[in-house]
């Protein structure tokens, strides 16, 4: 078999057509929901860049990896030598190996893909707000490398050059799938700049949908996604071929238009309320995955790991793994139930902010950004500032109710609610919690030499 993983940036839960979005046009993401299986409660790891990809290509929590956050250009750290990601675990059984797009694991080259399980990489180390282009700290950023393996192959100058990489990564994807197809089995790991902000649509793009510039993003990608399937198609190889579409956390809300939806869900990127953490899901696998499947129970991207080595007969990473195979329910059973007793979402400096098991989930003390009642939408790409909100005693919701997480049930079900505190001090004891709490389970970030 081979594997296609799809993954976005600030993407949030209602914006695609699947998913709800009325004003963008997305056939295609579209297609591979009807085609195959759809999650309603799918979740990344932490709600923010570096963090959530961390815990996608490793199968554990982000805090379990060391990785937290955001890393900038000046950070010295990166994913460890010595966790063995998805590609590496993947080249073990023979599978020729591809990323496109950003990495945001590490910039120095100790910390570049292609050291980490890559054959090859076209892609950028990092945000693309991380430039002299920034609306807000443009002297914070030096220059924007595009990156051909280890090499910077050109710098990204404006929004103009910014708007011709999409298109050249999906050629590079596509010319990866046409190389390897029938040959050998391949991992593509296609990790999109956008919907990321500062928004760049391709040149033909522009205009085109009825949600002005983000809308433009977000129908381009979705025609990125079409000529991935039409190259697996015309190759013989789609009935072969795992395809899975994901986004890596909830929408950028400060940016107002130029921000995605979390539809019925509350706030969004960074915070741990579902706005911020749940996404939208859908993989395709014919002949695999039962076609137009709704699944309604949690799972998160730390399973994706376990489950793509066990559908491949490929070995587990020697180190512990918190993700679970769910390959039951990406098949489409829809009787299947979570492997998983719980999940545990993380923010800030390691911070445990949110315990999710079953239908319930409990809201910790914590601060938490939120932009309160603004008289106006930030305009142009420049955002407005959050406010602070706090939450002072532990909230639990039902989510299956309740997705926009407005009412708490605790005093209703105190029950519940012991139970859910005594996972999160289990939690705590692997993971930690803060900087003060360091869990028994947390292995070492990578440095840089020197």
């Amino acid at each position: 078999m081979n594997i296609v993983l799809i993954f976005a940036d600030d993407l949030a839960y209602a914006d695609v057509g699947c998913f709800g979005a009325k004003d963008i046009r997305t056939p295609h993401i579209d297609s591979l929901a009807r085609d195959g299986v759809r999650f309603t409660d799918f979740y990344v790891a932490q709600p923010v860049c570096s963090a959530s990809r961390a815990a996608l290509l490793s199968g554990c929590y982000s805090g379990r990896v060391g990785i937290q956050g955001a890393l900038g250009p000046g950070a010295k750290i990166g994913i460890s030598d010595r966790e063995t990601l998805l590609p590496q675990v993947l080249k073990a059984k023979g599978f020729a190996t591809a990323m496109v797009g950003k990495w945001h694991l590490g910039h120095l080259p100790e910390f570049n893909p292609t050291r980490h399980g890559f054959d090859e990489w076209l892609g950028l180390p990092y945000s693309n707000d991380m430039w002299p282009g920034h609306p807000d700290t443009p002297r914070a950023y030096p220059p924007l490398p595009l990156m051909d393996g280890e090499k910077p192959v050109q710098t990204i100058e404006n929004i103009e050059q910014m708007g011709t990489l999409m298109q050249r990564y999906t050629d590079r994807a596509v010319g990866f799938i046409e190389k390897h197809a029938g040959k050998k089995p391949f991992f593509l790991y296609f990790a999109h700049a956008m919907p990321h902000v500062p928004l760049a649509p391709g040149k033909k793009w522009i205009g085109r949908s009825k949600r002005g510039a983000f809308g433009d993003v977000i129908e381009e990608l979705d025609d990125s996604v079409g000529q991935l399937l039409a190259a697996l198609k015309r190759t013989g190889v789609e009935r072969d071929t795992l395809v899975i579409f994901t986004s890596d956390n909830g929408p950028w809300l400060s940016y107002g238009e130029h921000a995605g939806s979390a539809g019925p869900l509350r706030e969004g990127k960074g915070t741990c309320w579902d706005g911020g953490v749940r996404e939208p899901f859908v993989a395709r696998w014919p002949g695999h995955i039962r076609p137009g499947s709704v699944i309604t129970e949690p799972a998160m991207t730390i399973d994706l790991l376990p489950t793509i080595a066990k559908l491949t007969g490929a070995p587990l990473p020697k180190n512990k793994l918190d993700g679970k195979d769910i390959w039951p329910l990406l098949s489409g059973d829809t009787r299947a139930k979570s492997p998983q007793e719980a999940y545990f979402f993380y923010y800030n400096s390691n911070e445990l902010q949110a315990v999710r098991s079953g239908k319930w989930k409990v809201m910790l003390p914590q601060s938490y950004r939120s932009l309160g009642p603004y008289p106006e939408t930030a305009r142009g790409g420049k955002p407005v500032s959050y406010k602070m909100a706090k939450i002072t005693r532990p909230l639990l919701f039902d989510l299956v109710a309740d997705p926009g997480e407005t009412t708490d049930l605790a005093a209703q079900h105190p029950e519940v609610l012991k139970r859910l505190l005594a996972l999160a001090e289990q939690a705590r004891e692997e993971l930690g919690d803060g900087p003060e709490r360091i869990g028994k389970g947390v292995r070492p970030v990578g440095r840089a030499a020197g």
